[in-house]
């Protein structure tokens, strides 16, 4: 069992493991690179010290309860190994079960080997930064349509252009509302303060590294391009919790004041602000709450709530009553808090980041890396073809694509890589979708795309020749899994189903099986009337013993509960009618049944030890599974061979 109990909770973790990717898993998983002895075979496997003794040092540390000796590790290590080997012998490692439970263990355990974790911790450090300070910034728009042909994208870059030309003699908010396709041209482009993520990470970045009082470069956006002014900044204003009382602003304006105006002057005079929100708020979603909204910060609200609410100084304070966009607000603050620390915001960023563009800086930057380590070598005049092609067409464009299907000359090559057009033809076939319109733009995207994939695709093959913790932990859990399995089928499922079995054992070993007080083994039928109780001893009288309870449990006819049975092994004191009755310990305490049952009889017999494995079922199967285990590893024993160098273990220290 030593070997299950430490594998166990790993194992069903991996079970659970919901991720679609398929891997191959070839015998280079495990290889070496340095020198590294075998310690012993099983089956004629072999296996290393280095991997006996990560096994070892890991399970068998110095602060375990149960250590074990180097001696009666090796027995229960090569049990181990027998066992892995049976499952391997029954063909357990090749089911699709196994296949996808180890490679989605696989692919998690890699992500991290497949990524800068530096540049991906930057990005984390550069948000955080950025959350300690606030922009106020106004920005200019032309649009570039989601399906924009080339000649869209350059028509509005020079817009945009002009635009920047027209700034130098012509005022910012002029310009914005003349030429703005965003609804803040109506207020000269003015956006209000922002902090990280308020806005895509393009534009965030521009915004950060425009001066005070200047206006950035034109900057490309999935939107757009943009003209971002800067007009201030300031330290981060933290976050405040708020409850509001709301009243919609409808066609009868007045009115909606005069509401709010009532509410506001119970405030003042006392009234709990809660209950005035429950009872008369219009933003039913908070009043529910008592007016609570959830923690926000800068840019999160419209202007005039976040101006009011944090200009809110001490916590209890209301607000007089204001007019957003949708209607009058009285607020109250509840709390306020600060910029968090790092490790506090640390979980909040990094999912933040899984849904912006930051989330592949740190692939990206080991894509860049790998382009150097393996040599990367491009035909641009190859690729340069695929951009002739495009041109005037689109990816899924037919034409475009039988063109292609007719290129095969070399493409890209690095370590002993090498891909052809064909290749990347067949990529294009299946990635028609790009944001791009200019032909030589599109084809780089996805020849970037295609790199990135086939570098990493080959670096996930070099995993486990370069990271040898790598290489161990996959190996645990191909090894943990196989057990968990084999065990299971062998061992788990049997010991607890072998009903024959069970009574076997049961009847061999019942001096092991002991009480120190009498059970009362039977059922407890409590009745709702004489003739349901007649009928319930009449059931128990004749009925097979195995439909005795179905029986019993049919006399309850629709909705109409005419009985209930409490039946199992009851010590003294455990059920007061068991007590009572004559056949169970005659206590002298006297049952007194409920008025919605009250004809209660006892069935059953007193028992001084166990008379069948059920009465003791958890022990005896137990006992049971050791026993069909200590059998089953006799047996492995037998038929694999294990050779063990001695030579090499001497080599192992203990701990």
């Amino acid at each position: 069992m030593y070997f299950e109990k430490l594998f166990s909770k790993k194992i069903m973790k991996v079970k659970n493991f919901l991720f679609a990717i398929v891997l191959a898993v070839s015998c280079s998983l495990f290889a070496q690179v340095d020198y590294d002895p075998i310690i012993m075979r099983v089956n004629g496997n072999p296996i290393t010290k280095s991997e006996f003794e990560y096994i070892y040092n890991k399970n068998n540390s110095a602060n375990m309860i149960d250590k074990k000796t180097l001696a009666e590790y090796v027995e229960l290590f090569i049990n181990f190994r027998l066992r892995v080997e049976e499952a391997k012998y029954q063909g357990l490692d090749t089911t699709a079960a196994f296949i996808r439970d180890f490679t989605n263990y696989r692919a998690q355990l890699a992500a991290p080997y497949l990524t800068d974790r530096e540049a991906q911790e930057a990005v984390i450090k550069e948000a955080h930064s950025r959350m300690q300070e606030e922009v106020e910034v106004s920005h200019i728009l032309v649009r570039i349509p989601p399906n924009a042909t080339a000649a869209d994208t350059l028509a509005a870059w020079r817009q945009i252009q002009d635009a920047e030309r027209r700034l130098r003699r012509e005022s910012f908010e002029t310009i914005a509302r003349a030429v703005s396709e965003c609804p803040t041209a109506e207020t000269g482009g003015h956006i209000g303060w922002i902090s990280a993520f308020h806005t895509i990470y393009e534009f965030e970045t521009r915004a950060y590294n425009t001066p005070i009082g200047t206006v950035s470069a034109p900057v490309r956006t999935l939107f757009g391009y943009h003209l971002i002014k800067v007009h201030n900044r300031r330290e981060a204003s933290g976050e405040v919790l708020t409850s509001h009382i709301m009243v919609f602003t409808h066609e009868n304006a007045e009115l909606a004041k005069q509401q709010i105006d009532s509410l506001y002057r119970r405030v003042l005079a006392g009234d709990d602000f809660g209950r005035l929100a429950r009872e008369h708020s219009e933003d039913r979603g908070s009043a529910v709450q008592n007016g609570e909204l959830p923690w926000f910060g800068t840019g999160r609200m419209v202007p005039e709530f976040e101006n009011a609410a944090f200009a809110l100084n001490e916590i209890g304070d209301v607000s007089e009553p204001i007019q957003s966009m949708y209607g009058w607000h009285i607020i109250k603050l509840l709390d306020r808090r600060g910029v968090p620390t790092l490790d506090e915001a640390r979980p909040e960023i990094e999912r933040m980041i899984r849904r912006d563009e930051r989330a592949n800086a740190g692939q990206r930057a080991f894509v860049v890396s790998l382009k150097e380590e393996y040599n990367l070598q491009i035909k641009t005049e190859n690729v340069n073809e695929f951009v002739v092609l495009l041109e005037g067409k689109r990816l899924n464009d037919t034409i475009f694509q039988a063109q292609i299907a007719e290129l095969n000359k070399p493409l890209i090559s690095f370590a002993d890589q090498k891909y052809s057009q064909a290749d990347f033809a067949e990529f294009l076939r299946t990635n028609t979708i790009s944001n791009r319109t200019i032909a030589s733009e599109i084809i780089n995207e996805k020849l970037n795309d295609f790199v990135s994939r086939r570098l990493l695709a080959f670096e996930d093959t070099q995993l486990a020749r370069k990271h040898k913790e790598f290489r161990f932990l996959s190996q645990e859990y191909h090894d943990g899994i196989l057990l968990f399995e084999i065990s299971n089928r062998e061992i788990w499922e049997r010991s607890s189903t072998d009903t024959e079995g069970l009574t076997a054992f049961f009847n061999a070993n019942r001096e092991r099986y002991t009480w120190d007080e009498p059970r009362f083994k039977g059922r407890v039928v409590h009745a709702k009337d004489r003739a349901t109780e007649r009928e319930a001893r009449r059931i128990i009288r004749r009925s097979p013993v195995a439909e005795i309870d179905r029986n019993l449990q049919a006399l309850n006819d629709g909705n109409v509960r005419r009985i209930r049975v409490e039946r199992g092994l009851f010590v003294e004191g455990a059920n007061q009618a068991v007590d009572a009755d004559r056949s169970g310990f005659r206590s002298r305490e006297r049952f007194v049944p409920t008025e919605e049952f009250p004809r209660v009889f006892v069935s059953g017999r007193l028992l001084r030890a166990p008379e069948e494995y059920s009465d003791v079922r958890g022990l005896v199967i137990a006992d049971f599974q050791a026993y069909l285990e200590k059998q089953w590893i006799k047996y492995l024993r037998a038929k694999f061979p294990v050779v063990i160098y001695h030579d090499v273990l001497k080599l192992v220290e203990e701990n």
